[in-house]
């Protein structure tokens, strides 16, 4: 619920102000597409599958759900790194070469990020890798157990480790470094200015969000990597279902963190979302330091 009603406010506020969105701010909405997507597409069978206390549906739905987990967790990842590799770029250009980010450039970026994430999900289709049922049998997910049983197994989950988990994160960890040294730098050189320019706050604003998004991503999913890499070199019957089931559902509350990083750093997010709930009709209290006799508006209904 979460998720959905987030991640649709930010969807929403992005078509109120298509025409006043910047190039970066793109991928912040191919972000929370790739969110809702999830949502939507992967959490109502596995609430009914936990209900259940058992898998719902055969091998097709159990396809299915491992197939839309990859996609969508893999586009988030990159949307991620492009987010990271932008900024960086931004940060350490001249105003000039900055404005050469243009929207069409990152439409294209997001095409090519959808292409790619939407490549590893077939692989284990059409014979490279395999998908199969977690541990405690209520998701699915990549067959780990393939890793030592198969060689194919092998050289997909490795391939996939390097290129869609490992260098995506030291990218990640590389690009907000080095802004945080220019930033750094930056501050040093107008230390004794009274006032620091408007400019050099919203970028440290901006680089912050973008950090805190990329954190609450990567320790969402870090430990369900670590319980993924167990079952690697360990037999699934090692750990108890429950050990397996909290890291799955852990990485899945990433997906609802980040509208409430929004509605804290974006005063232009916090105002359309106020919008939002006069439009919608909610109620919307004006608080005032007289009193509620003395001030016949303080509380509205609209829309």
């Amino acid at each position: 619920i979460l998720t959905i009603l987030g991640n649709s406010a930010v969807l929403a506020t992005a078509v109120k102000r298509s025409s006043l969105l910047k190039s970066p701010e793109l991928l912040t909405v191919n972000l929370a597409v790739a969110d809702i997507g999830m949502a939507i597409s992967m959490y109502p069978l596995a609430i009914a599958s936990a209900w259940n206390h058992a898998w719902l549906g055969g091998d097709a739905s159990c396809i299915y759900y491992a197939l839309m987990g990859f996609l969508f967790g893999v586009c988030s990842m990159m949307t991620l790194c492009a987010m990271a590799v932008i900024r960086f770029l931004v940060t350490n250009s001249s105003k000039s070469n900055s404005n050469k980010i243009t929207k069409n450039t990152v439409r294209i970026l997001i095409a090519l990020i959808w292409l790619y994430s939407l490549l590893w999900a077939i692989l284990p289709l059409v014979g490279w890798g395999y998908y199969g049922p977690e541990p405690f049998g209520i998701s699915c997910t990549i067959a780990w157990s393939k890793f030592h049983s198969s060689s194919n197994g092998f050289s997909f989950i490795l391939s996939m480790f390097l290129l869609c988990t490992v260098l995506p994160a030291l990218t990640i960890v590389a690009c907000y470094l080095g802004i945080a040294w220019k930033v750094h730098k930056t501050y040093q050189e107008i230390q004794n200015i009274d006032r620091i320019p408007n400019a050099a706050k919203l970028e440290k604003k901006l680089t912050l969000m973008a950090v805190l998004i990329s954190v609450g991503f990567l320790s969402s999913w870090t430990p369900y990597a670590a319980a993924s890499f167990w079952s690697i070199f360990n037999s699934s019957d090692s750990l108890q279902p429950i050990v397996t089931l909290l890291p799955c559902l852990f990485a899945k509350s990433s997906t609802a963190y980040n509208p409430f990083i929004y509605y804290i750093f974006s005063k232009t997010f916090r105002r359309e979302i106020k919008q939002l709930h006069c439009c919608c009709g909610w109620r919307v209290h004006f608080f005032s330091t007289d009193n509620s006799a003395e001030n016949p508006v303080s509380m509205m209904w609209s829309g």
